[in-house]
């Protein structure tokens, strides 16, 4: 069971504003980071920005300190 779940949890999106409010910045950040070629990856699907949360999370654990 617990293989489905980490499989089912490779396809999770979050969208633009889904990621700004969990990491409480602005969407006008994220979008100057996709520019300046910053942050995490994203794909561009239907001329939308989604995140995908296996990509959140290692970004989230790359930029751990100490």
């Amino acid at each position: 069971m617990a293989y489905r779940q980490d499989t089912a949890r490779h396809h999770e999106h979050l969208v633009q504003a889904e990621l700004a409010q969990r990491w409480r910045i602005s969407a006008r950040t994220l979008e100057r980071w996709r520019w300046l070629k910053l942050g995490p990856a994203y794909l561009k699907v239907g001329g939308r920005v989604v995140y995908s949360l296996e990509d959140i999370e290692a970004y989230e654990a790359a930029q751990r300190r100490g």
